[in-house]
């Protein structure tokens, strides 16, 4: 691996990890010819977005893993890639597989600790300024509008067991996962092995937040939680995510 993925002096991270191959098939029929990320909100795409923050924040490296209309992505890319390199890792069995198998994919081309996002989130830049250092995870105050994975924590807000699926009783505050997040090296070298018997097993319909569940009960990952209460953000799964989303931003 050249030196240059290597950490920035000051220690920061400077590489992140794309996961855009799925369908978006919830946002459709805006995704019927176009993938997600390339969603206008307010006059800006969740992609475009994305990647200025990203310049922002000082990275310099952006791994994308693509499917559903690839093709899209990546012109929109080499235009607008404001001087970071672009690298394309294409999931053919995008159709079929969940992102899990999106994450396993990248586990040969970053060897670097590395910021993981997801291609549907929109979220002012200052969000990342705590994500910028490795075994971090992104986390919002449980609504009544969220869904999806939710995470206890410890008295150190380092998260302590992931939920998913129905909530059972609310007797600790849960936080929802805002799928951000950020690995040491160690940490992902723990974490693609993981995925490797996963992948090998079948399980390529599962989500990553299985494997990190897995991992966080039985002590082989720890992440402290970066709160996004106070600043702006939306995951954008639907048309009505939108319109929420275009009045947000």
């Amino acid at each position: 691996m050249n030196s240059d993925h290597s950490n920035s002096g000051n220690g920061a991270i400077t590489t992140a990890l794309l996961l855009a191959a799925g369908k978006g098939s919830r946002l459709y029929p805006l995704t019927q010819n176009s993938p997600k990320c390339l969603t206008m909100v307010h006059e800006a795409s969740i992609l475009e977005r994305l990647v200025i923050n990203l310049k922002k924040q000082g990275f310099k490296r952006l791994v994308v893993v693509t499917g559903f209309q690839e093709k899209c992505i990546r012109d929109f890319l080499e235009t607008r890639a404001c001087g970071m390199e672009i690298e394309f890792i294409i999931s053919p069995l995008y159709a079929t597989t969940n992102n899990i198998y999106s994450l396993w994919m990248a586990r040969d081309i970053i060897n670097e600790p590395f910021l993981l996002i997801e291609s549907d989130l929109v979220f002012d830049e200052s969000l990342l300024d705590e994500m910028r250092s490795p075994d971090k995870i992104a986390v919002a105050r449980m609504e009544p509008w969220l869904n999806g994975s939710t995470v206890t924590v410890n008295s150190s807000q380092n998260v302590k067991k992931f939920h998913t699926g129905i909530a059972e009783a609310l007797d600790e505050i849960r936080y929802k996962t805002v799928n951000i997040y950020s690995f040491s090296l160690s940490s992902w070298h723990r974490i693609t092995e993981r995925l490797d018997k996963y992948i090998s097993a079948g399980r390529v319909n599962d989500y990553y937040e299985t494997v990190f569940a897995e991992m966080v009960a039985d002590d082989s990952l720890d992440l402290k939680t970066v709160s996004f209460d106070s600043k702006r953000w939306y995951e954008i799964d639907t048309v009505a995510d939108l319109a929420k989303a275009e009045t947000l931003f």
